[in-house]
């Protein structure tokens, strides 16, 4: 039986919710050695497990924060990945959105899966006792999830004017990092648009030149030694693509920790360079959640991707035959499983 050519996606912070509370636990039970592992390295920080975490009522201040939520999502996104049954499957590239980036590194190999917990839980801790800036989010869309170039243009010009910056390029929409003053400026002169523009709680101003000094920590406390060539091709936030041959260990860490940390994650090319140069039959979307799914279904309709030129296209393609499969959503978990 000939293998479906996938890609898979890891997803970022913000999405282990409230709706996805036990995440954990209902995934992969290969990974239990690994799980109880990462919850005695957490127990040794005096964190809460991850398990304690999955366990509990969700609460915002507690399962949002950097040093809780980066591991969380990474433990959930690694279960996801090993329960793809890869008899039917082969995947032949990966890639990821903002901090999804470390889970690929993982995926991949490029990172031992303890050294890829330890990369996330520091990057994830480092601004613990004090967040720098934070995040916006706003869409450049219509309601056919069309992009609207002067939308977009009238966006970055207030970005500019505000002194923030353009932390992540999102599908339809942008994600704004800066410092707080300059938010507040854009909270106020964005137009509103139901709930946007929408600051994304415990989040910092992540890609933008503001963390220029958790980068510097980030060379300080990480050794280069953990780093390796990957196994299978990365894609990482500008769309260059880290084949198995060509990279080297310390050109990897070097964009990890620090081009990546302080320039735009452009998730769009990332994904645009993995439908056009791996071709895939499927996008596999690791959880928790689908946030991403709809990124990623605007992105393809920017691209015009199998013929899709809108949401209501996309939408019908995702019920006859789903092309983007995400394992946040029982029904499309059992195709790959």
């Amino acid at each position: 039986m000939n293998r479906k050519r996938v890609v898979v996606v890891a997803p970022g912070r913000g999405t282990y919710t409230r709706e996805t509370t036990g995440y954990l636990k209902s995934g992969n039970s290969s990974l239990k050695n690994h799980i109880s592992w990462m919850d005695n390295r957490r127990k040794e920080q005096g964190l809460k497990t991850l398990s304690e975490l999955d366990n509990e009522l969700f609460k915002a201040k507690s399962h949002m924060v950097g040093e809780n939520a980066s591991s969380l999502i990474y433990a959930c996104s690694l279960s996801d990945f090993f329960t793809i049954d890869q008899n039917k499957y082969e995947i032949v590239a990966i890639t990821g959105n903002s901090m999804g980036w470390y889970t690929a590194l993982s995926l991949s190999s490029a990172l031992e899966i303890k050294n890829g917990f330890d990369l996330v839980q520091k990057m994830g801790s480092m601004m613990k006792d004090d967040i720098i800036g934070g995040q916006i989010i706003y869409p450049m869309i219509n309601e056919k999830w069309n992009l609207d170039v002067n939308k977009r243009k009238n966006i970055i010009e207030k970005i500019e004017q505000c002194g923030a910056f353009i932390s992540i390029i999102l599908g339809g929409y942008l994600v704004i990092g800066g410092n707080q003053d300059s938010l507040d400026k854009l909270l106020n002169i964005l137009p509103k648009e139901d709930k946007f523009p929408f600051q994304i709680p415990y989040h910092a101003a992540f890609h933008t030149p503001l963390m220029k000094d958790v980068s510097k920590k980030a060379f300080k406390k990480i050794s280069k030694s953990i780093f390796n060539k990957p196994s299978i091709p990365l894609i990482d936030g500008r769309g260059y693509i880290w084949t198995p041959f060509s990279t080297t260990s310390k050109d990897l860490m070097d964009y990890t920790l620090r081009e990546q940390v302080l320039s735009s994650y452009n998730f769009t090319a990332s994904i645009e360079v993995a439908l056009k140069e791996f071709c895939p039959d499927n996008i596999i979307l690791l959880g928790p959640g689908n946030s991403l799914g709809g990124a990623i279904g605007q992105i393809m309709i920017e691209n015009h991707w199998l013929s899709i030129g809108s949401k209501i296209d996309f939408v019908e393609k995702q019920k006859e035959d789903p092309f983007l499969i995400s394992m946040g959503e029982e029904s499309q978990r059992r195709l790959v499983c």
